[in-house]
């Protein structure tokens, strides 16, 4: 089968790197072109992102990581998701009226794990000093980037809470007292000036690569942006979208006792490949449940998007989702019962001929599931001052329509996403979230603000994925790997929040089962339900919904419709942001995602 492509899939034997910003991407490519290994490009073209997509991330969010290490032969996973704080507790809470953690704001804000991700990254696997990864994220930051039509969008939603509400956030954001415009240039010196002093704090402190790198990370994490977070968060409050003004929880010990981490994958063998992914701390895992479902289906037979093959699908992935939410979190998940052989038969067995409207989690193990109490469909929580279906401007995640503005008036945050693959097989696959524009107040001193990750925690005692202190939230991060025939072959990821583990998995279906390339699978016609509660605030459901893009044959619409699906037809090129890069046949190959008009993959 071959589909219609925007671009042609790269291949090449030196290099390749993709990412969701064009300027990550040449970034990568350009420390590749010097001499740097897959690693090194990864970590510059992350912090590039934090200056080129400052509406989709930034310097305090997180980063979860698969890598392939060519000299080790193996996988791994850095987790760099902090934590939160020991202050955040359920009863702190709820003492304030609330029943859920608000999407905005200081309550929100987990230790930022992103730079400790990076740094550990670097320091272990790759060969650059941190003057060297740092020094492209410090000149956009010092001289501008090119305003992307979304950043502009986004900061005009948001524009009137920064006035009368986030002065430092107008002060970053609104240049002039301006929402930048789109074709135009922004900068942020004062995060460039964050970047230099740990540059030089770090040249100062040693003359070794490695020593500069644990320097930086002392500074960040017990240094001069610890106690700027710290004070930050004591001494000052912020109207979030609770509709109410609450301070922070970060203290200077929660950022020191919290260091990135090393782990193992979690894995799934499925026709020849094993699919890797983030413990269950994270969502990765349901990608992994969803093929031990599909793998008693004959896909290959249906077709690539016909009927059958995408009420197949997303059938599986409510079930998968529905495990998500009564057993993912940080905690003791019965991993090994949810990827079971005897457990997915009898789950298998529930997808039906019609859509089901139910949330069905299972008992691995023969556990009994136990489901948060969520919002009631299609409805907010009675959190104060929300009501209905509308979440306040500024919160959420996933992107799932054209605009940045969402039709309730609210903007949706996001997610990047990089891939790397270097000419002595290094591979990488990473999607750094968290810490956006609108997500909360930026830090007057050091040009960025914290993340509201704790959203994703639930204030309900004895679930896996409650508010704990020292815990970290299930996130939605959810960077892939695969190996082929027991070879690495693929890194692919894609942001999304809740979607990232149906767009990814019908990426790597297309690949597997439609005989599609990088290019023609990330251009296929993307499809994904809603069926489940949103991981983000203010944490409702849509039982039903499918939407596809309108690029789907409209006789499979039709009858995906009959079977009881609630299809909701979206523009031609809006849903997924997928990018990947490959080790295949002798050649490295990669692909980026068309749509957004901002994704690109180069390579040689």
């Amino acid at each position: 089968m071959s589909l219609f492509t925007t671009r042609p899939e790269l291949t090449g034997d030196f290099g390749m790197v993709a990412s969701t910003h064009w300027l990550a991407s040449a970034t990568g490519m350009g420390v590749l072109e010097r001499g740097g290994n897959a690693f090194d490009a990864a970590v510059a073209a992350g912090f590039v992102l934090q200056v080129a997509e400052p509406h989709l991330n930034g310097p305090a969010g997180e980063v979860p990581i698969l890598l392939w290490s060519e000299a080790e032969q193996k996988v791994s996973v850095v987790c760099g998701q902090g934590v939160a704080p020991a202050a955040a507790t359920i009863d702190r809470f709820t003492d304030l009226g609330l029943d859920v953690v608000p999407g905005t704001g200081l309550l929100a804000a987990t230790v930022p794990g992103a730079f400790g991700g990076w740094m550990l990254m670097l320091e272990r696997w790759g060969t650059w000093s941190l003057a060297d990864v740092l020094a492209p994220a410090i000149h956009y930051a010092e001289h501008g980037v090119p305003v992307l039509e979304r950043i502009s969008a986004t900061i005009a939603s948001v524009a009137q809470l920064f006035t009368e509400d986030w002065p430092t956030s107008a002060a970053t954001w609104l240049p002039g007292g301006r929402v930048p415009q789109p074709g135009g240039r922004l900068a942020n010196p004062v995060l460039a000036a964050t970047y230099r002093r740990l540059v030089a704090e770090a040249q100062a402190a040693s003359g070794t690569r490695e020593g500069q790198l644990t320097a930086a990370r002392q500074a960040w994490y017990q240094g001069f942006v610890a106690e700027a977070i710290a004070e930050f968060s004591a001494k000052t409050a912020w109207r979030d979208s609770s509709g109410e003004v609450h301070g922070g929880l970060l203290t200077g010990a929660d950022l020191a006792g919290w260091t990135a981490s090393v782990e193992e994958p979690v894995t799934f063998d499925y026709h020849g490949h094993t699919v890797c992914k983030t413990g269950p701390w994270g969502q990765g895992p349901v990608f992994l449940q969803q093929l031990a479902l599909l793998s008693g289906f004959d896909l290959s037979g249906m077709g690539h998007l016909s009927a059958d093959y995408v009420h197949t699908v997303i059938e599986s992935a409510k079930l998968a989702f529905a495990d998500r939410e009564a057993w993912y979190g940080d905690a003791d998940v019965p991993m090994a019962d949810l990827l079971g052989a005897e457990y997915n038969a009898g789950r298998r067995a529930l997808v039906g001929a019609e859509a089901s409207l139910e949330l069905r989690p299972g008992a691995p193990g023969g556990r009994a599931p136990r489901l948060p109490a969520f919002p009631a469909p299609g409805t907010a929580s009675n959190a104060p001052g929300v009501s209905g279906a509308r979440a306040p401007r500024g919160v959420g995640e996933p992107t799932v329509g054209e605009q940045a503005v969402s039709a309730d008036g609210s903007v949706r945050g996001d997610t990047c996403h990089v891939d790397v693959v270097d000419r002595h097989g290094n591979m990488v696959s990473a999607t750094p979230s968290g810490g956006w524009l609108q997500s909360s107040p930026p830090l007057p001193e050091l040009g960025f603000c914290l993340g509201t990750r704790a959203q994703m925690f639930w204030l309900q005692e004895g679930l896996p994925a409650s508010l704990r202190p020292g815990a970290r939230p299930r996130t939605t991060l959810s960077p892939s790997f695969a190996l082929r025939d027991g070879r690495p072959w693929l890194a692919f990821g894609t942001p999304g929040g809740d979607q990232q583990d149906q767009w990814s998995v019908n990426l790597f279906l297309a690949l597997v089962h439609g005989g599609l390339n990088l290019q023609e699978a990330i251009d296929a016609p993307m499809f994904h339900s809603e069926h489940f509660p949103s991981s983000f605030f203010p944490r409702g459901s849509r039982p039903g919904v499918l939407h596809v893009e309108d690029r789907v044959d409209p006789a499979v619409v039709a009858e995906l419709r009959r079977r009881g699906h609630q299809v909701e037809v979206q523009g031609p090129w809006t849903l997924g942001r997928l990018s990947a890069v490959a080790r295949d046949g002798g050649f490295l190959k990669a692909a980026a995602n068309p749509r957004g008009a901002q994704g690109y993959a180069v390579g040689r």
